[in-house]
């Protein structure tokens, strides 16, 4: 790999539970000053760091006596609320240490899926980037619910990737990085050192078995870089527990698995759309109208649409898939899903005429569809 990244860059790093916790048994501070240590020395060399950083629910179960992570969601909301304190004031505390400033982000999915918070979150990060402040991000699991949680804090690294625009997004955890099989149940298996981002390939390679700690294994990983690419974003999944891994991977030592993109970088509008984990419905399209958005970069109109699925209002971010419901792209819709059920099929002509009003000729105009690349 030896690809040293440039020291103007914007990154981000993502620490996942079995890096920052003591086996689950509330923080390990001596990992946490490291990591400390090694940003801090990265942002001496010129380095915007933005953290991403797991461990509130591990510290939360030390704090109130708990040896097994709960199941239940409000259980995991009181844990997370009170970890979060002890979290954070450990970074606060050690990077005082070392003259630095933090400042806590905690997300929901709702805050990125309005748009208006949304750009709130973006103009605060960067405010705190531009003053040399340490933005430590973190799910706001206290108040987050099974419907609009992230899933895991690879998925909300990569959705902070594209609010900020990284140039570099560094996923550590406790495996070397991506292998062409499970290394934990072969040896018959080779790190994959470069590959691009969202080639589905991958996929195959990469298994879903996390850690008892964490709830993102690697083919949430891929799915994170695949997401971060949309930006420009690099991806690199290495091993949080080599020595000195941040400066290594900076000074483009051969660490880890890095994910490049090479794909056109997404307007803003559009990595907004296309990050809604969570959407109201789905429009079916046929070949034509799937042709249309793809490779002429058309809108989508009524006659294009064979089938709808969920309850969707006017406004609403949907998916449009194939016949097979693989996602070709996301999109703010101009109809409801009974108004959309009732003109789909037919030229744009025939709004009038089916609905006796016109909000608008076409179904999703191109300026508010995304393609998911």
């Amino acid at each position: 790999m030896n690809t040293k990244i440039n020291s103007t860059k914007r990154i981000i790093v993502k620490i996942g539970s079995s890096l920052i916790t003591d086996n689950g048994r509330g923080l390990d501070s001596t990992a946490l000053n490291e990591w400390t240590r090694q940003i801090a020395e990265i942002k001496q060399q010129g380095y915007e760091v933005t953290l991403v950083s797991s461990g509130a629910v591990a510290e939360g179960m030390l704090r109130l006596g708990w040896n097994k992570r709960p199941s239940m969601i409000h259980d995991l909301q009181a844990a997370a609320a009170v970890g979060q304190m002890g979290l954070i004031r450990a970074y606060e505390d050690a990077f005082q240490a070392l003259g630095l400033h933090t400042a806590q982000i905690l997300l929901t999915h709702d805050d990125l899926t309005n748009r208006t918070r949304y750009l709130n979150a973006r103009s605060t990060l960067r405010t705190l980037i531009r003053m040399d402040i340490v933005p430590i991000v973190n799910e706001n699991d206290s108040i987050a619910t099974d419907e609009i949680k992230f899933g895991d804090n690879d998925t909300l690294a990569a959705l902070v990737a594209n609010l900020i625009e990284a140039h570099t997004l560094i996923i550590l955890t406790d495996q070397d990085g991506l292998f062409t099989g499970d290394p934990r149940a072969s040896s018959n298996v080779r790190k994959i050192d470069l590959a691009e981002a969202g080639d589905p390939s991958l996929e195959k390679m990469a298994t879903n078995n996390g850690s008892t700690l964490g709830s993102g294994g690697m083919l949430t990983k891929l799915s994170a870089a695949k997401r971060a690419a949309r930006s420009g974003t690099d991806t690199i999944i290495a091993n949080g527990k080599e020595t000195n891994v941040l400066m290594r991977i900076i000074a483009g030592d051969d660490v880890g698995t890095r994910l490049k993109t090479s794909r056109p970088v997404m307007t803003a509008r559009k990595q907004w759309l296309s990050n809604h984990l969570q959407v109201r419905g789905s429009v079916i399209l046929d070949e034509g109208a799937i042709r249309a958005i793809t490779l002429n970069n058309k809108s989508l109109l009524p006659i294009g649409v064979i089938a709808t699925a969920g309850n969707f209002d006017r406004g609403d971010v949907v998916t449009c898939t194939n016949q097979d419901g693989d996602v070709i792209a996301y999109g703010l819709i101009n109809y409801n899903f009974d108004e959309t059920n009732q003109i789909k099929g037919m030229s744009s002509e025939k709004i009038e005429e089916t609905l006796g009003y016109v909000e608008d000729l076409e179904l999703i105009s191109r300026d508010n569809l995304a393609l998911d690349k």
